[in-house]
């Protein structure tokens, strides 16, 4: 139907061009030009703006996908670390309990027997305790082949 009324709507504007005055004629071609650069204008503009809107909604899901992404990996990441943490504080408290035995064994062993005492200013060795090149074994003293002991002379496990 639409397109019926387009098809006599421009033989009825033919037929008027045809029988109005040149001058006339002319007006109406400038008229008729500037409403087409108008309608152009209009249904660029629309499409422009149908594609910016299209192209801000494109934008708008992927930003809320990705914001969603990153929102869980930083939740993934978090537990992670706080496992992570866990188990190194799980180790350094068993750390310090074997150091606290470890502390308690020494202090224990230090009570039960007195091997160990502290030493004085007559513990340190004199000058007179220091070996002398007297006290130093000569070529003499260093063993010789005969000196060894052959297999008949060592004694066995089962023997003694």
């Amino acid at each position: 139907m639409a397109e019926i009324v387009k098809k006599t709507a421009k033989k009825v504007a033919k037929k008027a061009l045809e029988k109005t005055p040149d001058a006339i004629e002319d007006k109406a071609k400038d008229k008729m030009q500037e409403k087409a650069t108008e309608l152009m204008k209009d249904k660029v503009e629309e499409k422009a703006q149908a594609q910016a809107n299209t192209a801000a909604e494109k934008l708008q899901k992927a930003k809320e996908e990705n914001s969603k992404k990153v929102h869980s990996r930083a939740e993934k990441a978090k537990d992670k670390m706080q496992d992570s943490l866990l188990a190194v504080r799980d180790k350094l408290s068993d750390a310090k309990e074997a150091g606290e035995e470890f502390q308690e064994k020494i202090s224990d062993g230090n009570r039960s027997s007195n091997k160990r005492t502290l030493k004085g200013p007559q513990d340190i060795k004199g000058i007179s305790n220091i070996k002398g090149i007297s006290n130093i074994k000569s070529v003499a003293d260093i063993k010789k082949a005969s000196d060894l002991k052959s297999s008949s002379e060592l004694k066995t496990l089962g023997s003694k």
